[in-house]
């Protein structure tokens, strides 16, 4: 009966993380260059159970020595085996703002080892003068002409915050920066070979798990990109399938609530009733 009540919490512990990861999709819905988390469930690996009644070491070897035995097999429910991103291209969206940049990923080769695509970023620096990354390319320019993005300043490819001290600008397909039709700087992009190597930590920033900087993309034969101004790059959650999963994961959470339930009154009965004594 125990058994059940693991079975039970953990399929709603399964659930409730999933409900999350959803609750944080739909809102980072309309976020410029989100990309939306994905999870995969699987059940816990089968655990054989073994005939433990003799204490010596069983090897079967044919001194007399039992061999173990497998008597069966226990599934102790489900659990969250991992969340990754989906690391595709968004789809692009008109602003007419001058202060918006869409990375548009036009070739970026697959990781050897993974045999799935990297990912290209823009460099920003967070508070604490950290360099960190983002696809978010709905930039603003505060009062000293710092280019921000979600308030953190893009870095240019000299490794410093870009300065624009007009706010008549225009940005070319690779990144240069022209005031007045002169060049002032060129925005960084950053290229992950392996995206699991990246953490994010909210508002569509990721770091490196391992602390290293991300290399340039800038001048790397292997892969192409261009900047586009006065667009937005949309992020890559699908509102209606969301609402769908969210749905579905609430259910299962109460199925699970309603097994966990049953198995409680059935033990309360159990040590109440059957076990009274006349």
């Amino acid at each position: 009966m125990l058994r059940g009540l693991y079975t039970a919490t953990a399929g709603m512990l399964t659930q409730q993380r999933r409900t999350e990861m959803l609750s944080n999709n739909m809102a980072n819905a309309n976020t410029a260059g989100y990309k939306a988390d994905q999870s995969t469930i699987r059940a816990f690996p089968e655990m054989l159970l073994q005939r433990m009644e003799n204490k010596t070491l069983p090897t079967g070897n044919g001194m007399n020595v039992p061999a173990m035995q497998t008597i069966g097999s226990l599934n102790s429910g489900v659990y969250l085996q991992e969340i990754k991103s989906r690391d595709i291209q968004g789809e692009l969206k008109e602003t007419g703002l001058v202060t918006d940049v869409a990375l548009v990923e036009e070739n970026v080769p697959l990781n050897a080892e993974t045999n799935v695509k990297g990912s290209l970023f823009f460099a920003v620096q967070n508070q604490a003068g950290e360099e960190r990354y983002t696809r978010n390319g709905h930039f603003t320019l505060d009062e000293n002409g710092l280019l921000l993005s979600d308030g953190n300043p893009v870095l240019s490819t000299t490794g410093q915050p870009i300065s624009i001290q007009s706010g008549e600008f225009s940005v070319t397909e690779a990144g240069d920066v022209l005031v007045n039709g002169q060049p002032v700087a060129q925005i960084d992009v950053r290229f992950a070979a392996d995206v699991r190597n990246l953490v994010k930590e909210g508002n569509g920033i990721y770091r490196t798990s391992d602390g290293q900087v991300l290399p340039t993309a800038i001048d790397n034969g292997d892969i192409q990109y261009n900047l586009k101004q006065k667009y937005l790059e949309n992020s890559t959650v699908d509102i209606g399938r969301t609402y769908t999963d969210m749905m579905t994961a609430y259910r299962s959470f109460e199925a699970n609530q309603k097994v966990l339930q049953a198995y409680d009154k059935s033990m309360e009965k159990a040590a109440n009733e059957i076990g009274r004594l006349s």
